[in-house]
């Protein structure tokens, strides 16, 4: 049976239900044996399946959310182009950050269940990652690692891992680089409500403050359908 998380483990404030894998990124034991076992399968095919960011701390998310929200860090649209966010609403820099970054204590990465990857096999020398569209897209430089990873799926071999993002439901953008594992991550997802939230952002008040809350709180139930929730079917039923 799966380990139920605390609210301070769902909010990525709390690490401990997590071993670390080699190479440093850390996992919930359950899916980091998985993902062992699909990146030996992967290895076999031919492609070189790495981590690029696996749990994330909730002082990572919240020193990344800030950052934009900020202007220290750059926000960009779905084209790779940075946003004017000087000229934007409030609101409107909500809605951009969210479209490729999580609030900190809603990110999936705080489960150890999700994680984003790559093919290291395909990186030119002095290639610098970017998670972006244009790699993951048809020809893309991981194409290949992502379409072996679509028939894995679909044949009921890729060992539980799935695309929680796979489709643009208008919220957050596709994130093909994106797999969670379903039996574990399910259940996380149910738990993650306003009130949980509420009480993270309540008992975090006395580090950094999180920039943008009173906007995020005046859209908390639309936010939590379209940027937490993923659709339904977006993985075979347990």
């Amino acid at each position: 049976m799966a380990m139920a998380l605390s609210r301070r483990q769902l909010t990525g404030r709390d690490d401990s239900h997590l071993v670390t894998l080699p190479g440093g990124h850390r996992l919930q034991d359950e899916v980091a044996q998985a993902f062992l076992a699909l990146q030996a399968e992967a290895r076999a095919a031919g492609f070189e399946l790495a981590i690029a960011s696996g749990f994330r701390s909730y002082g990572r998310q919240l020193a990344i959310w800030n950052g934009k929200a900020s202007g220290a860090r750059p926000v960009h649209d779905d084209e790779g182009r940075a946003v004017a966010m000087a000229q934007l609403s409030r609101g409107q820099q909500l809605r951009a950050i969210l479209r490729y970054s999580a609030i900190p204590g809603t990110s999936r990465h705080h489960w150890g269940t999700d994680l984003d990857v790559f093919d290291a096999a395909a990186m030119p020398p002095g290639y610098q990652l970017q998670l972006s569209p244009q790699e993951v897209a048809a020809g893309g430089l991981f194409d290949r690692l992502h379409s072996w990873l679509d028939e894995r799926m679909a044949a009921g071999a890729s060992h539980h891992f799935y695309r929680p993002y796979a489709n643009d439901r208008g919220g957050v953008a596709p994130e093909r680089w994106h797999l969670s594992y379903a039996p574990l991550s399910i259940d996380c997802a149910q738990q993650c409500d306003s009130a949980l939230l509420a009480t993270c952002w309540n008992e975090e008040e006395g580090t950094e403050a999180l920039l943008l809350r009173e906007e995020i709180e005046a859209s908390l139930p639309e936010i939590i359908e379209r940027y937490l929730g993923v659709p339904n079917g977006w993985c075979p039923p347990p």
